[in-house]
């Protein structure tokens, strides 16, 4: 394991707190739909500037660059597939400037999302066209001055492991999150269990590995309890959307409270997850909700999901895609309708 700032906090801390979301942020300064995030590193940095600072003050420990689609790609739907090194760069830069300021330790997470592409043999992309699109992108984050390597929202183990590769090859430590948004599984069918499990026989294993984004706040941690079942030794992230999107005046709107997250924050905490942030929807003001309650609720038992729906709301399907998985750690209970 590579020693850096993200495992030296891992070491001295119960929990971490992570950052919330990125687009959701940027569509409310004036984003346009189809706009590449990452183009406004270099024209609106101020915008990114505060993106950070905005985490920062509301108590985060780790937040991530504005690079999710900063790589080659992802950018050669804009014909930007040759900047993909420099945004990135900058993305982490503007992160390093932000840290830097803070007067306490915080970690800058270099963004790296999926390439929107199929892995061979069901599509066209390669193994090793994969490591070096992430390779690249790597780099550029790790001459940015980011602490830590953050893959999210992959669905493909493929892609998870190629991943895993780049980052070797840059020599950077780095995390990495799936989106389980499909009856508890990935878009490609992976389980909690199964990336649980991927994790353990990586060459390069991550610091920690987790869940981001998904349906709810009640199916991430359904899925962190999975983890947690595996008897993994990696700590785990969950980094749960702010409720559930509704359209609202013609805006997508996450029906999370601040309340509702700081509730979720706890739950998290108690499900086995070390570093717990917020996805889509979550902004400053859910953050310092979780902070507080993060540090004034004591811990409790692992819970069960009868108690996460009831705090949280119902989950989007009976089950988790790991068999008897859910009703092992349930105890047979009963399901309850989500929150509308």
């Amino acid at each position: 394991m590579l020693a850096n700032a993200l495992s030296d906090m891992l070491s001295s801390r119960d929990w971490i707190l992570a950052d919330g979301a990125t687009g959701t942020n940027l569509f409310n300064m004036g984003l346009a739909a189809g706009e590449a995030p990452e183009f406004w590193n270099d024209t609106r940095p101020d915008n990114i500037r505060a993106l950070y600072r905005g985490a920062v003050e509301a108590g985060s420990d780790l937040f991530l660059t504005n690079s999710f689609g900063s790589n080659a790609a992802r950018l050669k739907l804009h014909g930007a597939q040759s900047r993909a090194h420099e945004l990135s760069r900058i993305a982490a830069e503007l992160g390093r400037e932000i840290a830097d300021a803070a007067g306490r330790p915080v970690v800058v997470a270099g963004s790296m999302g999926p390439t929107g592409e199929i892995m061979v043999p069901m599509g066209s992309l390669t193994h090793e066209t994969a490591v070096e699109v992430f390779h690249q992108q790597a780099e550029g984050l790790k001459a940015g001055g980011a602490d830590v390597l953050w893959a999210e929202t992959i669905s493909a183990p493929e892609e998870f492991k190629a991943v895993a590769e780049a980052a070797a090859l840059a020599g950077m430590p780095w995390c990495g999150t799936m989106s389980f948004d499909t009856a508890g599984r990935t878009m490609m069918g992976l389980t909690s269990a199964a990336l649980a499990n991927l994790v353990g026989k990586l060459p390069h294993k991550p610091l920690a590995f987790g869940a981001n984004c998904g349906v709810g706040a009640s199916d991430l941690l359904r899925t962190v309890l999975g983890f947690a079942a595996q008897g993994t030794e990696q700590p785990i992230i969950a980094k749960g959307n702010a409720g559930i999107p509704k359209y609202v005046d013609c805006h997508i709107h996450y029906d999370g409270t601040p309340e509702l997250m700081a509730d979720y924050a706890v739950l998290a905490r108690d499900c086995g997850a070390r570093i717990i942030g917020g996805c889509c929807g979550t902004m400053p003001e859910h953050l310092a909700r979780m902070r507080q309650a993060l540090e004034t609720r004591p811990r409790s038992e692992r819970p069960t999901l009868d108690q996460i729906s009831q705090a949280l709301g119902g989950f989007s399907s009976p089950g988790d895609g790991t068999g008897d998985d859910a009703v092992a750690l349930s105890g047979g209970g009963r399901r309850r309708r989500r929150r509308g």
